[in-house]
């Protein structure tokens, strides 16, 4: 049968549902513990993240990665800052902009013992699946991202 016509049955749907609804209740309580470890709220935490990623940016820049306003982006970089896990600069090239440059040293110190024992269990269990099912895992998470995306911008939208 192709996968694209495959019907799920009830039980497979509940199943899913129950299993998708505990895989995010346990990231978000998960993000609140490390958070609240570190003194943050959760969104902070996440928008700390995100800049640690994605590298040095400007309130914009992030205000509309996040979508919220350039406000709220203030606020959470004010927060940030004041725990010295960012800072702003001057851009080199238009001193009238500003920079939100992540202090990963006090990021790392703050937030790497944890960040390294979820990475070091997380790998260790990926390394019990075969690569078949790394590749099944790689491609469910990718098209619920995808998913997740196209409904998140849905949503801003309307």
């Amino acid at each position: 049968m192709d996968r694209k016509n495959r019907v799920l049955n009830e039980q497979q749907k509940q199943a899913i549902a129950s299993l998708g609804r505990r895989f995010s209740d346990a990231t978000i309580f998960l993000h609140e513990a490390i958070a609240h470890r570190g003194g943050l709220t959760v969104t902070d935490h996440k928008y700390l993240g995100l800049i640690m990623q994605k590298g040095p940016m400007t309130a914009g820049e992030l205000s509309q990665l996040a979508g919220l306003t350039t406000g709220a982006i203030t606020g959470v970089v004010d927060r940030l800052e004041k725990k010295k896990l960012v800072k702003r600069q001057f851009d080199k090239s238009d001193r009238r902009k500003i920079i939100i440059v992540p202090n990963l040293e006090n990021a790392t110190k703050l937030f790497g013992g944890v960040q390294t024992q979820l990475r070091t269990r997380i790998f260790n269990m990926i390394a019990t699946f075969s690569d078949d099912e790394l590749n099944v895992i790689e491609r469910y998470l990718q098209m619920t991202i995808d998913v997740m995306d196209e409904i998140t911008v849905d949503i801003k939208n309307k």
